[in-house]
């Protein structure tokens, strides 16, 4: 397995392909129900997408201090679980199979174009 191309890990990544949201409507419904701070990071990873980037590089990104990541996806954990099947509108890399050695996170262009759309669906209602 390569470390430096996630593409070879995803698709097919053993936990993976079960939990990563592909379906925009989906994606859309996730972005509306979370949090004003998961929505922030869902923008950071849309804003560069097939990009995989450790959590402080994002974190740094988006102006958080560190572990705001990790506390942020605890958060929404129960959202996530409760209506949507764990799924998530995003993707990771472990820290085994990272460039970095650290966890990494990215969103697919077609994840990142459905959370931009609705993005501009939210600002558009004033939400």
């Amino acid at each position: 397995m390569s470390r430096t191309d996630p593409h070879a890990v995803e698709p097919g990544y053993p936990t993976e392909s079960a939990r990563v949201m592909r379906d925009p409507s989906e994606i859309a419904r996730f972005y509306d129900r979370c949090s004003d701070l998961m929505r922030a990071l869902l923008d950071a990873l849309a804003a560069a997408p097939g990009r995989p980037r450790p959590f402080g590089e994002i974190e740094d990104g988006i102006g958080w201090p560190r572990r705001r990541i990790a506390s942020v996806l605890g958060g929404v954990s129960h959202v996530r679980h409760t209506e949507f099947g764990g799924a998530r509108p995003y993707r990771f890399l472990d820290a085994r199979d990272s460039p970095s050695g650290r966890w990494e996170m990215w969103m697919d262009e077609t994840q990142a174009a459905a959370a931009r759309a609705a993005r501009g669906e939210a600002d558009a209602s004033g939400g």
